[in-house]
Formats: C-alpha cells, sequence, structure tokens
C-alpha cells in the first residue's frame, strides 16, 4: 500500500508539468568560448535576442565587460583560486586590488562608478557610508580626502588633485572600506513593477548581506519571454563573476525572468522585492 506521501506525489506529479505547457521552456543557452565581452560570450537562448541599448547606456556598458579566458577561475583578493564548480560561468577581466574590499555591494557600487568614469560623468560619482557621510569623487579628484575616526568621518585638504586611475581607485578602496549593503541599499530605488533589466540590482542589505546585479537581458518576441545574467562578487573579496543558474541547468547562465517571488543564485536566495536600481540624475 502506498504511504499519503506516495498518494499526494501521484496526484500532484501531472500538475508538476503544467507550468512547463502554459510558459514553455527557453532553448539551450550557447556560449562561445572565443567570446571576450559578457555580450561575445554568452549569446541568448534559442528564439531570444537582445534588446537595442544606447551605446552610452549602463546596460551598453555592462554587456561589454571584458572577460578573462573561457576556463578562467576567479581569483580572491590574495590571489586563491575560489572553487568554481556550480558557481560561475565566467570571471570579469578587472583588478580587484590586493585588499580585503571588493566584496558584493563593492563591485555593485565599483561597476556603476567605472560606468560613469568612463564617460567622465564625475560629479555624479558619490556613495555613502554607513554613518551617512557621502563620499563624492568630484571633492576627491579636486584634492580632498577622507579622514575616519570610529563613527566619524569628515574631509580634508592635502590631496593631488587629478583624475588618474590610481587615484580613482584609491577613491574606490576607501568607499568600499566604509560602505556596504546596507549603506547601497539606502541609495536605490525599487525598481519599477516588471521584469528584471540590466542595471537591477537585487539586494539584501544587512550583515553580511548580499548584493548581485543583472549585466544583460533578452527577449524571446513571439512570447514576451525573458531571460536575464547575473554578476556577483562575494566573501573574501575577489573577482567579479557571471554567475550560473542553479535551478536551471539547461538555461545557465540565464535566468528566466518568470522566476516567481523567490530567485535562487549559488551562494544566496533572493525574493522577487529585493530588486532595485540606482536612481538616476
Amino acid at each position: 500500500m502506498r504511504s499519503g506521501a506516495q498518494r499526494l506525489a501521484a496526484w500532484l506529479g501531472p500538475l508538476l508539468f503544467l507550468p512547463c505547457l502554459l510558459f514553455p521552456q527557453a532553448g539551450p543557452a550557447a556560449i562561445d568560448p572565443a567570446g571576450m565581452t559578457v555580450e561575445a560570450r554568452f549569446a541568448p537562448p534559442a528564439g531570444f535576442a537582445r534588446e537595442p541599448a544606447a551605446a552610452d547606456s549602463f546596460a551598453a556598458f555592462l554587456r561589454r565587460l571584458p572577460l578573462k579566458a573561457h576556463g578562467e577561475s576567479v581569483r580572491l583578493y590574495d590571489g586563491r583560486i575560489k572553487a568554481a564548480a556550480g558557481v560561475y560561468a565566467a570571471v570579469v577581466d578587472l583588478p580587484i586590488g590586493r585588499r580585503d574590499l571588493h566584496q558584493c555591494a563593492d563591485a555593485v557600487m565599483r561597476l556603476r562608478a567605472e560606468f560613469l568614469f568612463a564617460q567622465r560623468r564625475f560629479d555624479e560619482i558619490r556613495f555613502r557610508f554607513a554613518n551617512g557621510f557621502s563620499a563624492e569623487y568630484s571633492r576627491w579628484r579636486r584634492g580632498g580626502r577622507i579622514a575616519v575616526s570610529g563613527r566619524s568621518a569628515r574631509w580634508t585638504a592635502g590631496g593631488e588633485p587629478g583624475d588618474g586611475r590610481r587615484s580613482f581607485w584609491r577613491y574606490l578602496e576607501t568607499v568600499f572600506a566604509y560602505a556596504g549593503t546596507a549603506s547601497l541599499a539606502r541609495e536605490l530605488a525599487p525598481a519599477s513593477a516588471g521584469v528584471p533589466d540590466p542595471g537591477d540590482i537585487f539586494i539584501q542589505p544587512g550583515h553580511p548581506g548580499h548584493a548581485v546585479i543583472v549585466v544583460d537581458a533578452a527577449v524571446d518576441r513571439a512570447s514576451g519571454r525573458r531571460v536575464f545574467l547575473l554578476a556577483q562578487s562575494y566573501m573574501p573579496a575577489q573577482e567579479i563573476q557571471i554567475l550560473e543558474n542553479p535551478s536551471d541547468p539547461r538555461l545557465s547562465p540565464w535566468y528566466s525572468a518568470a522566476f516567481g517571488d523567490v530567485l535562487v543564485t549559488p551562494e544566496w536566495t533572493f525574493r522577487a522585492a529585493d530588486r532595485m536600481r540606482f536612481q538616476e540624475e
């Protein structure tokens, strides 16, 4: 005689296939090992196409992120290798420094800052520390520097003015040291209703909390279905990585926008309500 659980499973079995009939799965994703950017490495699933993005948009910037050679491993800040199994599909080719600072929220802030820096939109590069202090790159590039004592921070004079890469990185590491998921979440705006777009951030503030960022998206115009790619850094500080999709290996590294209320990533689980984005100027 079958147990109650077995009888329930037999009754529910046919219903488990109903979502697949109503919302058929996307075709398998294709990976081009020779591709050296996000958009060149990861073709959208069969039947999907990327939507146009303005050349100077954050979406286009994220799609053009440089990647390390296919099969390369993520490196931690101290040179150690992060295990790859089931976590990431590619490694973003951006240096992260030698301090344990470039973690999850830091990577999100870094990508936004790099985008604005590349466009010389220096006045828009600013982030708040956990204590509320506003770290403005425009003031930093004029020679200001930040002194931190306990829970207070203040601007001081004496730095060398300029917008060179070395000074810019020192600014970013200062932000990384005193900001995190909690302070970043306070600066973001809830994402508009709908599906994830490039630049959207899934974030759960806390200690430690976690954040991942949508770096690409594609749509099946016949059905309206959408898929997206996610990137993250993690703890300890490590290179940015394009995430695998643990819930759908056939679609991976793409994620279906119809994930429901719970988004499962390799190292964190988010809710749909955790999706936010940077407030545009």
